[in-house]
């Protein structure tokens, strides 16, 4: 669903150039300028802590699976302020049922992803998690493409294919880049579970979309952060139980005390993760509302590239003539999916003013 769409669904007018519509549109504009930010830097962040934790000694699956979503209480702040301001209009504040439950289930999907994604990290490098888990453009163009209807131009289709080329041509020449300490069947347990947690994550993200939009009541931003407040909650506790089963709360303090960079670096490491990953879920779960869920997974595919590079610079990764490649191929398709939506969103304006003539 297009932009405008979705501001003349909430708005419940058509589009026109009165200023209160304008200062509508700038503030959509602003949530998707904030979304993609909190996406770019949870993204490119999130990939080299969780491999910094790992590659020093940290062994947890389950303690970093909860952490990617332990951040959901700093939604509580901008929804307090959002639950003063609706309940002194009168108007009502919390979820529906309909949807609090659809957060439920998604947030459970969302805590076995991060299982899933915490696992196959532990056992790959991180130029070669991020490249497989770039797959979930793929899935996610074909979820969306069945489970929303979710229709598919030929600028669409394009970056759809550069970014997955850009991706194949980064595993063209993967061999070597096997950790020492990871055997030849954890690296390809590694390989199969960071591919399924992408599957998993390109099935989320068109559900989250399809949630929205069987919603019996419109969806404004503080919803979204409602939705994803409970969503982040139920993958946390998910994550926690597992947590309790396999006692990771016990080997906290012994993991920390035997950390290769010092204890306190360990805590720092651990509140690194929880931060950024926070950033990333509220920017994608933001992006699926304001745009849609094909450019929620074409904006994590982009910033691959920039996971590749910033492996490069701090864990001495080398950037071969693929990668610089794959930079380029997923820009470019980054490009066209944008050069896109704005023809199709003129075309659609230029239709519209030709009705109320």
């Amino acid at each position: 669903m297009n932009i405008e769409g979705i501001e003349r669904m909430e708005e419940g007018v058509p589009e026109s150039s009165s200023p209160k519509e304008t200062h509508k549109r700038t503030v959509k504009w602003w949530l998707i300028a904030l979304n993609c930010i909190l996406t770019g830097v949870g993204a490119l962040c999130g990939p080299l802590l969780l491999r910094l934790y790992y590659l020093h000694g940290g062994s947890r699956k389950w303690l970093t699976s909860s952490l990617q979503t332990a951040g959901f209480p700093v939604l509580l702040i901008p929804l307090s302020i959002v639950y003063m301001r609706e309940r002194a209009r009168g108007m009502q504040f919390l979820l529906e049922p309909k949807l609090f439950i659809s957060s439920v289930v998604i947030g459970l999907l969302m805590g076995l992803d991060n299982f899933m994604y915490s696992t196959g990290s532990s056992f790959l490098p991180v130029s070669t998690s991020s490249l497989l888990f770039a797959t979930q453009l793929a899935f996610t163009a074909f979820f969306a493409l069945i489970i929303v209807r979710q229709k598919f131009t030929a600028y669409t289709i394009n970056a759809v294919v550069l970014m997955t080329l850009g991706s194949v041509l980064l595993g063209l020449r993967k061999s070597g880049d096997r950790p020492a300490n990871v055997s030849n069947g954890e690296y390809l347990l590694g390989f199969i579970i960071i591919i399924g947690a992408a599957a998993l994550l390109g099935f989320s993200l068109p559900c989250i979309e399809l949630s929205y939009a069987k919603a019996s009541k419109p969806i404004t931003y503080p919803v979204v952060m409602q939705f994803q407040f409970c969503a982040t909650m139920s993958a946390t506790i998910f994550c926690v139980i597992g947590m309790i089963i396999n006692k990771d709360f016990q080997a906290i303090s012994r993991e920390a005390a035997e950390y290769e960079l010092g204890e306190a670096k360990y805590y720092l490491v651990l509140l690194g993760v929880a931060a950024v990953f926070q950033m990333v879920f509220v920017g994608t779960l933001g992006l699926v509302f304001c745009v849609s869920s094909l450019f929620a997974g074409i904006l994590s595919a982009t910033l691959l590239p920039m996971t590749e590079i910033a492996g490069v610079i701090f864990f001495k990764e080398k950037f071969t003539g693929e990668k610089g490649m794959a930079l380029v191929l997923c820009l470019w398709g980054f490009t066209s999916y944008f050069y896109g939506s704005y023809k199709l969103n003129k075309k659609q304006a230029t239709q519209e003013e030709e009705e109320f003539k």
